[in-house]
């Protein structure tokens, strides 16, 4: 069965269980569902196909995970589809290319994303460090999706020829979703009893395109592989090996399913996921997933100044979600809200126009008047 059969059926049977979804029809392996399966929520993700899109940077970079800096205002995009990460800072290069050969059909842009400074501005740590590129998935839905939703997440990636990537073995390109749960733990305990604390614990499951390089003394050929971060102690699992002559386009997917559970899936080339490219499902650090937040991108180099990372293009990241009522209504909400003011924004400059049309008239014909 194609893919879009399988979407049909989805709907179909979606329809006819009411608001109930049918997970024992239409579950794929390990009680997953496909990435791109559902709904597509344009409103959030991009084509890339503006020639017009660019990044305002806004530096220094942002640095809290290794320094506790913020550094606002964060950079964006000026279609407002992407933001710098609070924890990192984002990639130095953004900038949209023509898409690669053997990309989607009818593309004809994509994104090329590589950083040089990537850990703390103004300082070098000589390992390893990443930046990230954030979907403005909340800010601009206005809510994280609840997993009974079953949100889940697609994207393009062109990994380059062996020769254009950073000469150092091991990770370089990230594809992550950020999840959030309840955890309660023991906060104290005294004669009474103990007492518990209850939070909401952010996290970010995910996986990892690594490098081999053939200079390195352990490899005699270059070569890469995918490891899904993570397993219950959230460990980087190893999953899916990439030999040199598969280099290029590759589709990434992730879903999340009710029962918190994060499923992977990958396959080179740019055609549709399936559930034969499903890669493993698990419950990262233990955690079961109560919302989806957003999903984003890392790249990483050695943080010396000096190495640019691995220049790897990216296109149509999409996401999708299998019951969809509650998140279309929120973006038709938010679609009529953005018009409201743009024809406000419209009417206040035709207003100012003729202000300024009547000041010159008057103006000219008091010149004339005095002649």
């Amino acid at each position: 069965m194609s893919l879009t059969t399988y979407r049909v059926t989805t709907a179909l049977l979606t329809a006819i269980c009411g608001l109930a979804f049918c997970t024992d029809v239409l579950a794929a392996p390990g009680g997953s569902i496909v990435p791109g399966t559902g709904t597509h929520i344009d409103y959030v993700g991009d084509d890339f196909e503006d020639t017009n899109w660019s990044f305002i940077n806004n530096f220094p970079k942002s640095s809290r995970e290794q320094d506790q800096r913020l550094r606002s205002p964060t950079g964006k995009s000026t279609n407002n589809r992407w933001k710098e990460g609070p924890e990192r800072g984002q990639p130095d290069q953004l900038k949209v290319v023509p898409t690669p050969a053997g990309g989607l059909l009818g593309s004809r842009h994509a994104l090329l994303m590589r950083t040089l400074n990537s850990g703390i501005p103004g300082s070098r740590t000589y390992t390893v460090q990443q930046d990230d590129l954030i979907v403005n998935c909340i800010s601009r839905l206005g809510m994280s999706i609840p997993v009974s939703d079953m949100p889940n997440v697609v994207a393009r990636v062109y990994l380059p020829p062996a020769d254009q990537w950073e000469n150092r073995s091991g990770p370089h390109f990230g594809f992550r979703i950020s999840a959030s749960t309840v955890t309660t733990e023991v906060s104290s305990r005294g004669f009474f009893g103990s007492r518990s604390e209850t939070t909401n614990e952010p996290y970010w499951p995910g996986m990892w395109i690594h490098f081999r390089s053939k200079t390195s003394r352990k490899f005699e050929e270059d070569s890469a592989f995918i490891t899904v971060r993570g397993n219950r102690r959230g460990q980087d699992v190893r999953y899916k090996e990439i030999p040199v002559d598969q280099f290029g386009w590759w589709t990434l997917g992730m879903s999340v399913t009710p029962n918190g559970q994060i499923h992977y899936y990958a396959k080179p080339g740019v055609d549709d996921l399936t559930a034969n490219d499903h890669l493993t499902s698990q419950f990262p650090y233990g955690f079961s997933a109560q919302r989806f937040r957003t999903f984003f991108f890392d790249v990483c180099n050695q943080d010396n100044g000096k190495n640019w990372s691995t220049p790897f293009i990216i296109d149509d990241p999409q996401l999708y979600v299998v019951n969809a009522s509650r998140v279309a209504a929120k973006v038709k909400r938010k679609m009529a809200l953005e018009a409201r003011r743009q024809a406000q924004k419209n009417a206040r400059k035709k207003s100012q126009k003729s202000a300024r049309q009547r000041t010159a008239k008057r103006s000219k014909t008091g010149t004339t008047n005095k002649r």
